[in-house]
């Protein structure tokens, strides 16, 4: 499997490559970061991330496309903006009919150091070790985008598969109370009359009027 990660970021944005599967070697394809001017319109910004985004994608042809999910921060600007480049990243994606997972960051620091609180320099140091890379990759965006394409290699399928059991599980537990709802109505319907409660109160009623 390869896998694009993408740490989205409005000034910097992280782009990863990794080969690999679950439980076996990993290998970087490529790294590096897509920079835009921060004195640029938001737009034009965007139309840059976008770029270079589709650029790794041509080159490098991910099966899918791992990008880290937004949460909350002080700098609320800040957070907009790294927004705004992972929608821009989910795009880019999903027009080439690529499978895209978000991860949060705490998933990425568990799966990659063990730790769901570590810090930037430990994720940076993991991602050395697991890739065999003579120096962890710089900026830190960088890594963090290799460090999530790793997650999903490790976490990705088995995830799929609960996914997958628990929909399976869902559309088998409606079928019975469906199957059992019809069996009971058939089974009313083939009674004979007289052993229906209505069938026997007029079998009753008809009895006295006679007598």
């Amino acid at each position: 499997m390869r896998v694009l990660g993408v740490d989205p970021g409005l000034t910097r944005c992280g782009i990863g490559v990794v080969d690999g599967t679950a439980g076996r070697r990993l290998a970087m394809v490529g790294v590096g970061v897509v920079r835009t001017p921060a004195d640029a319109p938001v737009g034009e910004r965007l139309v840059l991330v976008e770029q270079g985004i589709e650029a790794w994608l041509d080159e490098h042809r991910p099966d899918a496309v791992a990008v880290e999910r937004v949460f909350s921060q002080h700098n609320v600007r800040t957070v907009m903006g790294t927004a705004q480049a992972s929608a821009v990243a989910i795009l880019c994606a999903a027009r080439r009919g690529l499978p895209v997972h978000l991860h949060t960051p705490s998933e990425v620091k568990a799966a990659v150091t063990g730790s769901g609180r570590a810090d930037k320099a430990q994720v940076g140091a993991m991602v050395t070790r697991l890739l065999r890379l003579d120096a962890p990759p710089k900026p830190a965006d960088a890594a963090d985008a290799l460090a999530l394409a790793i997650c999903h290699i490790w976490r990705g399928p088995a995830t799929d598969r609960l996914r997958q059991a628990a929909a399976r599980q869902n559309g088998t537990a409606a079928a019975p109370s469906a199957s059992a709802a019809s069996s009971s109505s058939s089974a009313v319907a083939a009674r004979p009359a007289a052993d229906r409660p209505a069938a026997r109160d007029t079998a009753v009623r008809t009895r006295e009027s006679a007598t």
